[in-house]
């Protein structure tokens, strides 16, 4: 079974995105902010991210930068999700590393077209 990390300093948006993505067949884990979610990372490397960009600590821009350095970190498959939706961020968040990006709010369709098109359904 694939595996998803879900980043975001919700626990609202980080338990309803869970859902709608083990509804893809995907296992779950959850991460409050960028720096627990490297961890996570380090730990045991995911198949896909879903990102937040604003938290607390180390944000998700920080974050994907950091994972595309680590080892296997070019492996997981990252989709940002934000308000943050100006054709400015969604340039340094690709740019960055991010694999794509969705906005917020979103809700289960947004997100299995977006596994859709970034290959993990």
């Amino acid at each position: 079974m694939k595996t998803c990390l879900i980043v975001d300093d919700s626990r609202v948006v980080r338990k309803v995105a869970g859902r709608i993505i083990q509804d893809l067949k995907f296992e779950t884990r959850e991460a409050s902010d960028g720096a627990e979610a490297l961890d996570a990372c380090r730990h045991d490397m995911p198949d896909a991210i879903l990102l937040d960009w604003s938290m607390p600590i180390m944000n998700g821009l920080d974050f994907v930068r950091a994972l595309r350095r680590e080892h296997e970190g070019r492996k997981p498959v990252v989709v940002f999700c934000s308000t943050e939706n100006d054709a400015e961020h969604i340039g340094e968040a690709l740019r960055s590393g991010a694999n794509e990006f969705i906005m917020k709010p979103f809700d289960a369709d947004i997100i299995e077209s977006k596994f859709a098109e970034v290959g993990l359904i």
